[in-house]
This record gives structure tokens, C-alpha cells and sequence, in this order.
């Protein structure tokens, strides 16, 4: 791109498909609809393929605004294998400090005007925005109930002398709904691992920041926004411009067609995110109740994990044929009532589908927007991350989701996963969450995105910020 006076957004995601895809569509907005030239750069990792099958899709949309710069991939070999994931993405990030330094440089005298948008992990680059006197902004890809969490961590670090899994309940200003220490974030469950470390540094920067994003919308989550609101003094100003998905093109899968086949709102769609997988004994539990539940179902599947426990954080590859898995006879059995697909499916394509009445799910918060914005009602079986969290916010705060309960192994029974099937589908409880999401689904529609929308109102506020330093 030549070089321009305006103004010009550098967009610094850290590693994941959770992470990336919001932050996608939020450059979409920047580039189409404010103007902006976008600077996308891409941390690369073992999971870049993924990560370039969705970066390619702001190619797609012809934006000549946007170009895209990969840095050299970070060198994590002194890292023990059981490093977890939040160590390695904030290590990732902070060991490519020096080539965003260099980058930065050349796009500032190219674009003056730059302002830096780092996502949860990437507060270290905030340093070397300083440095280059240039405006930073924090970009936050789940909800305000979360964010206050992080707001509230540096001092619940002092405050609290355990373990947070040991606490009862830990409540959240904003969100009336407990929260019990196990169902914390990740990250949070053991204070003794660097991964707790790299959070709480990670929180303790926030506030640095000129402004924070958060890809969630004030008829969802206006208590939690105005608690942020009000805490100006000690945080930066919030600025809520969900529900950010992204939209896949046109497809013409098998699923798809054979969605065209079912009668309306009938189909169950179960899918554990781009990272989820399930223990052996929890992946056959869950055959054998969406086989009993009676109901349509489009299952997205994936080898279970043998060795290891369920869930993963990056996209995950199935190793053989996870059809191999399934209980003997299943696929004869379910021929005509279910379809399985193997590790992947046109998501935001099926819950947009007429035939698509549920969604049994991971609640990872991308999947929760999507569903939002099409009114469909879940089942929530989180696996990993904050997700226990969203699934405490879906089911308790919002309700729009049902839970099923897990014995004291972790393990799912089928004859409950039959039991929220059955409710989700065609008990009294799921006509009432369907109806929510409906209300929902048209509050995002209403006033979240369209121009005048809250969301929309909200990013202009900050456009008009980054303008006015021009």
C-alpha cells in the first residue's frame, strides 16, 4: 500500500482461531465501513493454515485497504511439553516483540497516523507502542462478564490466599449468577503454574490501555457494561461492537443438502468448536444419547482423545477416522434420523438453516454470538478456557441455554445427554429458551450493528478518537 495521512490501524492478533476470527471481522468493519487502512499482522504457529484459510477471507472481499504481514514464528523450544496453552500464546507474543518493533517502525513512517490494536495476550507490544508514541487499544474477543473478571484480578490476587477452585463462589458486579471457583477461566485454576503468571501479567497491563473493544452488545450484557462504565477512574473506556462473526460464503456440502431434507427446526447441531475434542468414554456416552434422544441431529466429530483428557485450544486435525469411534452399528441405526461430519462443518451456513432448532456446544464465544444471531437456543458443554463461564452466563444470567449435569468423574451420562436433548427439542423448557434467543437474535439485528446501533455508535466514538489525533 502507498504510504497515506490517514489514519492507519495495525492489528496484532496472538495465535488462535478463537482469537483470529473476531478480530477478522472487526478489521472488515474498519477497512469497509470506517475507511481505514488495515496493517493484519499474523504470528506464525503450527495452526497457521487455519489461520490463513481465515485471513484469506478479508481477500475475498476485495479490501485493497487491508494487507497482511507475517512475522517469523517465535522459538519455543526450551518450553516443556506441559506447558499450557496461555504460556506458550504470551510467550509467542513476547518473543516477537522485537520483529513488531521493527514493523512498526516502517509502517509509522509510512503511516504516521497508526494506531495499535493488540488482542488479550499481546499487552507486552503495548512497550514498544510507547515507544513509537503511538495510540493502543486492547481488543477483547469474549463478553463484559469476563472482561470484569480481569478488571478484578490484580486485586483478587492479593485478596485471595488459596487456590480460586477452592472458592465456593466468587461473584462478578454486574452478573447476578455465582460463579463457583472450578468453573473460573483455565488459567485461573492453578496459581502455582506459569500459565496463572502470564494472565495475571497479562491483566495487570490492561489498564495501560487507551481504550478496550469487546465483541458483545449492550442489550446482552448491560449490567456487566455498566459496571465497566463506571470504573473509568482504575480501567479504560469500554467499547462493546459485538456481535463480530464472521460470515461464510456460499456452500454447497453434503450437510448442507441434507439439512434441505429435514422439516423445519428439527435438527440438533452438535459441534465442539474448531479445538474440541472428547474422551473416548465421553464421545461414545454421546452417540449413544443423541441416539436415544430420537432427535435429527448433525454431529461434527472428531477422534477422541485416548491418552490425553477431552479439549484442545488450537484447531484440531482428526488422526485416522473418528467414524471408527462411534459405537458398533451407530451410522446403520441413525441412517435418515442423524449425519456425522467429519472435523468441520459450514457452521454459521447450518445455524442459519431453517431445518437447525438447537445447538449443543462448546459455548466458546464466537459459536454463542453465532447462535445469538440466528435465535437459536443451546445446550452448553464447556470444555476448556472461560468457557464454564459463558456456559454459567447462558444458562443462569441469560438464559437461553440448558446444561447437562456431570457426575463427579467429569463424565456426561448418556441417559442425560438424552434427557437435554429431548427438553432442548421438544420440552417446555426449550420453547421458552427459543423464544429468548428469538428476542435476542433481533436486539443484535436492531441495535447492536445496524448503523445507529449501539455497537455501531460505539466503534464511531472510537474512530472519531483516532481521527481526531490526524
Amino acid at each position: 500500500m502507498e504510504a497515506k495521512t490517514g489514519a492507519h490501524v495495525a492489528i496484532l492478533p496472538s495465535p488462535g482461531m478463537g482469537h483470529l476470527i473476531p478480530l477478522v471481522v472487526f478489521a472488515k468493519h474498519l477497512a469497509a465501513t470506517h475507511s481505514f487502512s488495515i496493517t493484519f499482522i499474523n504470528l506464525t504457529t503450527d495452526s497457521s493454515a487455519a489461520q490463513s484459510s481465515v485471513l484469506s477471507n478479508l481477500n475475498d472481499v476485495g479490501l485493497s485497504s487491508v494487507q497482511f504481514v507475517d512475522l517469523p514464528p517465535a522459538d519455543l523450544s526450551d518450553l516443556p511439553s506441559s506447558a499450557k496453552i496461555e504460556t506458550r500464546i504470551s510467550l509467542t507474543m513476547f518473543r516477537s516483540l522485537s520483529s513488531l518493533r521493527a514493523l512498526l517502525g516502517d509502517l509509522t513512517s509510512k503511516f504516521p497516523n497508526t494506531v495499535l490494536v493488540a488482542d488479550i495476550f499481546g499487552t507486552d507490544a503495548f512497550d514498544v507502542a510507547d515507544e513509537l508514541s503511538l495510540p493502543k487499544y486492547l481488543f477483547f474477543p469474549s463478553n463484559a462478564t469476563f472482561l470484569s473478571l480481569v478488571c478484578q484480578l490484580p486485586a483478587l490476587d492479593t485478596k485471595v490466599s488459596g487456590e480460586y477452585r477452592d472458592l465456593r463462589e466468587l461473584r462478578l458486579p454486574g452478573c447476578s449468577s455465582p460463579f463457583p471457583g472450578k468453573d473460573l477461566v483455565s488459567p485461573l485454576q492453578d496459581r502455582k503454574d506459569a500459565a496463572y503468571a502470564w494472565f495475571l501479567h497479562q491483566a495487570k497491563r490492561y489498564p495501560r490501555a487507551d481504550g478496550i473493544f469487546v465483541n458483545t452488545f449492550e442489550a446482552l450484557e448491560s449490567q456487566a457494561l455498566q459496571f465497566l462504565k463506571e470504573n473509568r477512574a482504575s480501567f479504560p473506556e469500554v467499547f462493546p461492537v459485538g456481535p463480530l462473526t464472521l460470515e461464510q460464503p456460499e456452500n454447497d456440502s453434503d450437510c448442507l443438502r441434507w439439512l434441505d431434507e429435514q422439516p423445519p427446526g428439527s435438527v440438533v447441531f452438535v459441534s465442539f468448536g474448531s479445538g474440541g475434542t472428547l474422551s473416548y468414554e465421553q464421545y461414545q456416552n454421546l452417540a449413544h444419547g443423541l441416539e436415544k434422544s430420537g432427535q435429527r441431529f448433525l454431529w461434527v466429530i472428531r477422534t477422541p482423545e485416548l491418552t490425553e483428557g477431552p479439549a484442545a485450544f488450537f484447531t484440531v486435525e482428526s488422526k485416522g477416522d473418528p467414524k471408527a469411534y462411534l459405537p458398533e452399528g451407530f451410522l446403520e441405526r441413525t441412517k435418515g434420523v442423524g449425519m456425522v461430519v467429519p472435523s468441520w462443518a459450514p457452521q454459521t451456513r447450518v445455524l442459519a438453516h431453517a431445518a437447525t432448532g438447537g445447538f449443543l456446544t462448546h459455548c466458546g464465544w464466537n459459536s454463542t454470538l453465532e447462535s445469538i444471531q440466528n435465535g437459536i437456543p443451546l445446550i452448553a458443554w464447556p470444555l476448556y478456557a472461560e468457557q464454564k463461564m459463558n456456559a454459567i452466563l447462558l444458562v443462569d444470567e441469560i438464559k437461553v441455554a440448558i446444561r447437562p449435569k456431570i457426575q463427579e468423574d467429569g463424565i456426561i451420562k448418556e441417559e442425560e445427554i438424552e434427557r437435554v436433548v429431548r427438553g432442548l427439542m421438544e420440552g417446555e423448557e426449550g420453547k421458552a429458551l427459543r423464544a429468548k434467543m428469538r428476542d435476542l437474535r433481533d436486539a443484535a439485528a436492531a441495535t447492536a450493528l445496524a448503523e445507529g446501533g449501539s455497537s455501531y455508535g460505539s466503534l464511531v466514538n472510537a474512530t472519531q478518537k483516532w481521527r481526531s489525533n490526524v
